[in-house]
């Protein structure tokens, strides 16, 4: 994953200097360099501040007791249970632990508890508890319950590119108007490996910055990072309401991005996804290597810019472009599009209520065989049980629950590298 939250050196060099502006109330905390940087009370806010957008978390569940989450949370889902849920979590100290409330908090906190204020803090958090099994879900979930951004701070390293269930939910959400933001990966500096969801085409994925627009030591290098943001010495809240300091990571880089994809979705209702990423894009701020590189993609994000500056819809959105060469290899299936039912005819009526009839007859008619051959099954083995034979069918019998229920019957699915979510553990 992104997951981990690596810790850095002090926290004194990955601050700006800057003084933060005094204005409305909430406002950053002097340790949020980001707000600075990003000039978000300055800027950003008078324009928008999230309002009427609801982000849905896929990731290990968000605390939304915690008072600079109160009244933040819509009803989201735990999918790592069968016995269902509302995707919060209980308060915990714990890193790993407090992952999904971490970047809930960099969204959309209100800042009531420690004064942590997240950057789009009208907007509303859907929290959906899910896993790399389940992703698919989470997003298809997300989609039909009125998320309009999602964001996934979760990667697993796959060799296979994007799975197949995981890049038909990306594409469901896109073709209903959301917009999908995920994580790079931590291990740049290692085994870089691919990782999904971010390596899913139409995903905006997103690469770790520094105050001074320096790509993070551990961001990964691919393709398919498209833009970058603060990720160095980003501070966290954690699922008891604690601040963690001094962490690090494209989780926190994903979620600021989706927090300023909630901004622009907010000022313009009326924008399509589409738009909304080609905005984020061509007014995102070179980094790194001079152009589109591995590292940054095509540049820092820049909310103010993305809120306020004119860009033609001719201009260049590679994100949608690959999806878009990607759908016309794999058309959508007709049980994927929304479908308006059209009342029958009569003549349509009789013609369902024939076939109705004759499935049934067919039915009876299987049915009775079947009854029959069971009779004569029956009257065999009780002729040779009579003789003293033992009537065998099929091999010894195996009990409990089938593989891939999670039961003794099957091997569990392999843990997935370096801990859950694929990422490394904190230094």
């Amino acid at each position: 994953m992104t997951r981990a939250l690596a810790a850095m050196a002090a926290a004194s060099a990955l601050v700006l200097s800057t003084a933060m502006p005094a204005v409305a109330t909430p406002r950053g905390r002097d340790d949020q360099w980001w707000f600075s940087a990003w000039a978000i009370e300055k800027e950003t806010w008078p324009i928008s501040k999230g309002a009427g957008v609801t982000v849905a978390v896929i990731d290990n569940g968000v605390n939304g007791r915690i008072p600079d989450l109160q009244g933040v949370l819509v009803p989201g889902i735990d999918q790592t249970t069968f016995k269902g849920g509302d995707g919060q979590i209980a308060p915990t100290s714990d890193v790993d632990g407090s992952h999904g409330t971490a970047m809930a908090g960099l969204i959309a906190s209100r800042g009531t508890g420690t004064g942590y204020v997240g950057v789009a803090p009208e907007a509303k958090i859907m929290s959906v508890k899910s896993s790399l099994t389940v992703w698919d879900k989470g997003i298809r979930f997300a989609v039909d319950h009125g998320a309009k951004v999602i964001s996934i701070s979760q990667g697993f390293a796959t060799q296979r590119g994007c799975g197949p269930e995981l890049q038909q939910a990306v594409s469901y959400a896109l073709q209903r108007d959301v917009v999908v933001v995920a994580s790079a990966g931590n291990d740049g500096d290692e085994s870089n490996d691919s990782e999904e969801p971010g390596d899913c085409i139409g995903v905006l994925t997103v690469g770790a910055v520094d105050n001074k627009k320096t790509p993070w030591v551990s961001t990964q290098r691919k393709p398919y990072v498209s833009v970058a943001a603060p990720g160095v010495g980003v501070n966290a809240l954690r699922a008891d309401g604690t601040l963690l300091d001094n962490v690090s990571g494209t989780s926190q880089a994903a979620a600021l991005t989706a927090a300023v994809v909630t901004l622009v979705r907010s000022k313009y209702p009326q924008m399509s996804a589409r738009e909304v990423v080609q905005r984020i894009i061509n007014t995102a701020v070179d980094a790194g290597p001079r152009g589109k590189d591995d590292l940054t993609g095509y540049g820092v994000v820049i909310p103010h810019a993305a809120l306020t500056a004119t860009v033609p819809k001719s201009a260049p959105n590679p994100v949608f472009a690959a999806y878009d060469r990607w759908m016309r290899s794999n058309p959508v299936q007709p049980s994927a599009v929304p479908s308006v039912r059209q009342p029958k005819t009569a003549a349509e009526k009789d013609s369902d209520q024939a076939a109705r009839n004759t499935q049934l007859l067919i039915v009876g008619l299987v049915v009775a065989g079947l009854l029959g051959a069971v009779f004569v099954v029956f009257l065999v083995v009780r002729g040779r049980r009579r003789a003293g034979g033992v009537a065998s069918v099929g091999g010894p019998q195996q009990y409990g629950p089938p593989p891939g229920w999670g039961g003794a019957a099957g091997p569990p699915p392999p843990p997935p590298p370096n801990g859950p979510g694929g990422t490394r553990p904190p230094n």
